[in-house]
């Protein structure tokens, strides 16, 4: 019955992105910290790619990053479970040239048993938290290591179970967004455009210790830490010159305790043994 329900969610979850795959790339494209955070992950990623790697990419979305990583000589073979994020992304592939080098093909990332495309791939990549879409992220990272070439790599952006930012939201009177991660055992509700699934937050630990015994860790460090997450709007054209200061703070402390842990997201990659 688990599995049912995960699969529930993930389709509530693929209805709500797909409704907006139309409108999706005008509401982000535009944001200053969205963008920021593209450039952290990116940057991190590329550390482990070699020339013309083979990139796996779960929860894809509308192809930003795949397109990114194409345009950079790498294969990206795309998956998502929202056709609607899957259209865009192949449109984006034909329109920069790029369909000799994305593939793409509609898969859970809890069922990836069932990929067509098995690889081996020398990276998994998943952003922006879409795995924590999942009450069953163990499943997804236990069936990662049979994807992956020898010394293949993994990188991760996943929601921590605790974020300084949003807890600070305490002091406007935001209660039951401030705390909504310190009582997420059992998932959380969201929603977007008035579809409700549920969302799960999980630490660095979490995945250490389940791929630990096929997994070395490369690296862990925080994405918007010190700086604001791209929900507290227009921060960065309101306030330019702190929001500079910040983007210096979090790039010398990204990877120190407690700063790597308390962020908007985390960053992780490994490697397979």
């Amino acid at each position: 019955m688990e599995a049912v329900a995960e699969n529930i969610n993930e389709q509530y979850a693929a209805k709500a992105f797909s409704a907006q795959s139309e409108i999706f790339d005008d509401i982000y494209s535009g944001n200053t910290i969205v963008n920021y955070k593209r450039g952290r992950v990116r940057g991190h990623v590329l550390q482990y790619l070699r020339p013309g790697a083979s990139i796996l990419e779960l929860n894809s979305g509308t192809g930003d990053d795949a397109v990114y990583f194409a345009g950079l000589g790498h294969k990206v073979h795309a998956t998502d479970i929202a056709e609607g994020m899957q259209q865009k992304l192949r449109e984006k592939a034909l329109k920069y040239n790029l369909d000799n080098l994305i593939s793409t093909e509609l898969c859970s990332f809890t069922q990836l048993n069932n990929l067509k495309n098995k690889g081996p791939y020398d990276h998994v990549f998943s952003n922006f938290a879409g795995l924590n879409c999942t009450g069953e992220l163990d499943k997804v990272l236990l069936s990662l290591p049979r994807l992956l070439n020898k010394n293949g790599t993994v990188t991760l952006v996943v929601l921590p179970e605790f974020c300084l930012w949003e807890s600070l939201l305490l002091i406007k009177g935001m209660f039951k967004t401030a705390t909504r991660r310190w009582f997420s055992k059992n998932g959380v509700k969201a929603h977007v455009e008035g579809t409700y699934f549920s969302c799960w937050y999980y630490n660095p630990s979490y995945i250490v210790n389940t791929l630990k015994d096929s997994f070395n860790v490369l690296s862990v460090e925080g994405l918007c830490t010190i700086v604001p997450p791209s929900y507290i709007e227009h921060f960065a054209e309101k306030h330019p010159v702190i929001y500079d200061r910040l983007k210096k703070l979090e790039n010398k402390y990204r990877f120190s305790w407690p700063w790597r842990f308390i962020g908007d997201y985390y960053i992780i990659s490994l490697r397979k043994k």
